[in-house]
């Protein structure tokens, strides 16, 4: 839950616009996520803990939280924090049993959820990131809208929203292998590689941070 999730979010004419996030639109920002993500572990714990997780990001003081939508419909989505191991401690001090009952099924189905569950929400509180440093947590798009430059749209609203907030630096992480068109939008937008890592589960990520 670290990592940036980001299919390839090329960029092009825009005909949309970017906002803030409200409670209304969670259930469209579940099903872009869903979309988007297919396979995802995330996505494994299911649409009532992606639920969770949003509406978290959303009502914390930390939060940034932002979509695109065109007049029929919620394109996009990004999310992150400006105190990301700060948002983990309030999350699981305050609704660690919301998460629990919401990711419940998916561990039912597979027990070894649980462990990794676990892990990812402890692994912000064990971020080393420097201050003044937020992350960017989730980006997605819908799979019909890539290309139309709703990903590079959201990226810069959301670095923006970061400096006004008094941020020096923005990072994310996604995944290293198979995934040459994300890593090159970030690169493109200016974002430097820190470095390359791999999860306990073998997952090979790159870490890229900008400074704003």
């Amino acid at each position: 839950m670290g990592a940036a999730d980001a299919q390839t979010p090329d960029a092009g004419p825009l005909r949309a616009c970017v906002r803030t996030m409200v409670a209304s639109d969670i259930q469209q920002v579940v099903a872009v996520h869903m979309s988007a993500f297919k396979g995802f572990f995330l996505t494994f714990l299911g649409p009532r803990f992606l639920s969770e997780l949003y509406c978290a990001i959303l009502a914390d003081g930390s939060g940034i939280a932002l979509v695109c939508a065109d007049a029929s419909q919620l394109l996009g989505f990004v999310a992150g924090s400006t105190q990301p191991a700060g948002l983990y401690r309030r999350l699981l001090r305050t609704a660690w049993y919301r998460f629990a009952l919401a990711g419940l099924p998916a561990v039912v189905r597979r027990p070894r959820t649980a462990i990794r569950l676990v892990r990812a929400l402890r692994a912000p509180d064990q971020a080393t990131s420097a201050p003044g440093t937020g992350t960017l947590m989730s980006i997605a798009v819908l799979p019909e809208a890539q290309g139309s430059g709703v990903g590079r749209q959201l990226v810069m609203a959301f670095l923006a929203e970061a400096r006004q907030r008094g941020l020096v630096a923005v990072d994310l992480t996604t995944d290293a292998i198979d995934n040459d068109g994300t890593n090159r939008f970030y690169r493109g937008l200016g974002f430097q590689l820190s470095r390359t890592f791999r999860t306990p589960e073998g997952r090979a990520m790159n870490e890229y941070r900008i400074d704003l």
